[in-house]
């Protein structure tokens, strides 16, 4: 469950961050190893932020680990801050935004992901997405 205020008896487990690369009104997004949590499904790049790392370091950090993007930190927009419950823990999500001049290639990390496309957000919504990525990206780009 998603919330955009701090729910009650809040108790975050850890941070993770997550960026919506777009091009031409389409979206990078990533298919999950089978054997991966959640795997199987499509998301976009983003992970725990380690420990002592900020928000915008870690997701420099992640994109390149997982697209082989190099993303210049003032490329990255801060979106906001999202609450995420689930029924074992609770953890604060940064969600971030970019988008590209030119569609580029990924090298993506064949150990976390099986594959990588583009697709515009609607399209998104019709895939298997991870947890809650439809609700972040309903929340983004304004889809009922």
């Amino acid at each position: 469950m998603i919330y955009l205020d701090k729910p009650d008896a809040w108790n975050p487990a850890f941070e993770a961050v997550g960026c919506f690369i777009e091009y031409e009104g389409e979206i990078f997004l990533l298919h999950r190893q089978d054997h991966k949590p959640e795997g199987n499904t499509w998301c976009a790049p983003g992970g725990k932020i380690d420990t002592g790392e900020s928000p915008l370091a870690a997701i420099i950090r992640e994109i390149r680990q997982e697209s082989g993007f190099d993303i210049p930190p003032d490329k990255l927009n801060y979106i906001r801050e999202i609450y995420v419950r689930y029924s074992r823990f609770d953890f604060v999500y940064h969600l971030f935004h970019t988008e590209f001049s030119e569609k580029q290639n990924a090298s993506i990390n064949y150990s976390e992901h099986k594959a990588y496309c583009w697709a515009t957000p609607e399209k998104a919504l019709a895939m298997p997405l991870i947890q809650d990525e439809d609700v972040c990206i309903k929340l983004f780009y304004g889809i009922k």
